[in-house]
């Protein structure tokens, strides 16, 4: 499995630790089960995977994230333009924007990204 592939459930569950890190892991129990509604055994059973899978860290009840949120972000979204684009942005872009019109300051952040990453 690649390093920051995440199903569903573990990024909402990783997005906690992300948005509260370091967090005591009973804190993280509580959370767990207010906001995504799981119970005890769920939640250490996927903090355990994903310690695992390098992407958290649980010392002594601290949990931390060792992958940044930047990280799996940048990886789910150039799996998604590899896999459904052929790893064109352009026809990417096209099929996200669709009919959908940019504000002015939408459109001068996109050409100021696309500047940086030409130079």
């Amino acid at each position: 499995m690649e390093p920051y592939k995440l199903f569903d459930a573990e990024y909402k569950f990783a997005c906690l630790v992300w948005e509260h890190e370091p967090i005591n892991s009973t804190e993280l129990v509580k959370l767990s089960q207010t906001i995504l509604g799981w119970k005890k055994s769920t939640t250490y059973t996927v903090l355990r995977k994903l310690c695992q899978r390098g992407i958290l860290s649980n010392e002594e009840t601290l949990v931390t994230a060792v992958v940044k949120k930047e990280d799996a972000q940048k990886y789910e979204s150039r799996t998604v333009v590899a896999k459904a684009f052929g790893g064109s942005l352009p026809q990417f872009l096209t099929a996200f924007l669709g009919d959908k019109k940019l504000s002015e300051k939408e459109a001068e952040e996109l050409k100021r990204i696309i500047e940086e990453a030409t130079q």
